[in-house]
């Protein structure tokens, strides 16, 4: 076992082709199959089963493979076949339990590139390898400018949510200080990398005002953007709902706002005429609780595809009510799946051209589900009062 284990620490890494387990001793495999992959730039490894007429994968870390593998030729297989770009191996396993390797090196002078290779480093708009002052603060990169392993998931998500910054900077006014207002701000990663890449990448004049209900984080907040001299960011203690404190507003940014803090942080940037609304929901409950047709029932009777069900709805619902008050209204993925299921963004841009209600046969729908969405009621309010000056 102890040669088995050393030929696998040797071989399973991206040099790797392939590791096919053969021979089975029982009737839980045909066969398994082992390829490297990248996984958010991680390297991983996956197993692809045979059991009858199905086929299951599972990526498994370098010494989950490891550990992996010796089960199965320990309990389920008789042979393995290894092919590297620099090696080639086999490994067989007597009736007795007895464990024979065999290996042999490849000539890798004329080997073409890993077959990984062209997964190169990410050009990051925050790039690794250079430290940047917040995100040393908050512990996702070393002082040296290395992004800390276990944080590499919220790295790539800042990253990501500054590209769809960067895409609208075209649709924000020039030639005066833009100001933004994050609501639900939290522990701020977003709300730091946005006035970061704003101010100090593009040298654009920025206010942001960072909105939160907590007291401790607002205060923490306020900290990190003193000591790292952000003189335009701002955090704020209050609620979405009944805040007041701006009266214009260019771009609009939420994070998971939880359920129907989303459609109070959207009816805001409406009625500010905000240019720009980068939204992320959150925790879609409201549409869950009021959907009662019995057409879909046979459907929605499943507690998780009803779940899922309304989620979805709930933020086609706000894009197309985006859509009536001017907006044109996008629904991206924001991050891998594998990162978060709660990936949608919702992107909005002012356009002034409003959809009509009798055109885009959203009233029908909300009426065939017997939906009342927040995010309706609260537009809807603002237009009677726009219209009556009540």
């Amino acid at each position: 076992m102890e040669e088995l284990h050393a030929l696998l620490t040797q071989c399973l890494n991206d040099r790797l082709k392939s590791l096919i387990l053969s021979s089975p001793r029982d009737e839980v495999f045909l066969k398994a199959r082992l390829r490297p992959l990248l996984k958010r730039d991680s390297l991983c490894f996956q197993a692809e089963e045979f059991r009858g007429k199905q086929v299951f994968h599972k990526n498994l870390s370098q010494d989950e493979a490891c550990a992996y593998i010796e089960q199965c030729l320990t309990v389920h297989f008789r042979q393995a076949q290894i092919q590297a770009a620099d090696m080639q191996a086999s490994v067989l396993v007597s009736k007795k339990g007895k464990i024979t390797v065999k290996s042999r090196k490849i000539n890798t002078a004329s080997l073409s590139p890993s077959p990984l290779s062209h997964n190169r480093v990410r050009n990051y708009l925050l790039p690794e390898g250079t430290p940047v002052d917040f995100l040393v603060e908050l512990g996702v990169m070393t002082p040296e400018g290395n992004v800390v392993h276990a944080r590499y998931d919220k790295f790539r998500q800042i990253n990501r949510f500054l590209e769809f910054i960067r895409d609208v900077l075209p649709e924000l006014p020039e030639n005066r200080e833009l100001t933004i207002i994050d609501f639900g701000c939290g522990k701020s990663y977003l709300t730091f990398a946005a006035y970061y890449y704003l101010s100090r990448l593009k040298g654009l004049p920025v206010r942001i005002i960072g909105l939160d209900l907590k007291e401790d984080v607002i205060r923490r907040c306020n900290e990190l953007a003193l000591r790292c001299g952000y003189d335009g960011l701002t955090f704020i203690c209050g609620d979405i709902a009944s805040y007041t404190g701006i009266s214009q507003v260019d771009l609009v940014m939420t994070l998971h706002a939880c359920d129907t803090a989303t459609d109070y942080a959207l009816a805001k940037a409406v009625s500010w005429g905000a240019r720009v609304i980068l939204s992320v929901p959150c925790c879609q409950h409201e549409l869950n609780s009021q959907i009662s047709c019995g057409l879909l029932e046979p459907l929605l009777g499943y507690g998780l595809i009803r779940e899922r069900s309304a989620a979805l709805f709930t933020d086609a619902i706000r894009a197309r009510l985006l859509e009536r008050a001017g907006y044109r209204a996008q629904i991206l993925e924001f991050i891998d799946m594998e990162h978060t299921p709660k990936n949608i963004l919702i992107r909005a841009v002012y356009t002034g051209r409003k959809s009509a209600p009798e055109e885009d046969g959203l009233d029908a729908v909300l009426n065939f589900l017997h939906a009342k969405p927040m995010l309706k009621i609260l537009l809807d309010k603002a237009s009677v009062k726009k219209e009556t000056g009540k």
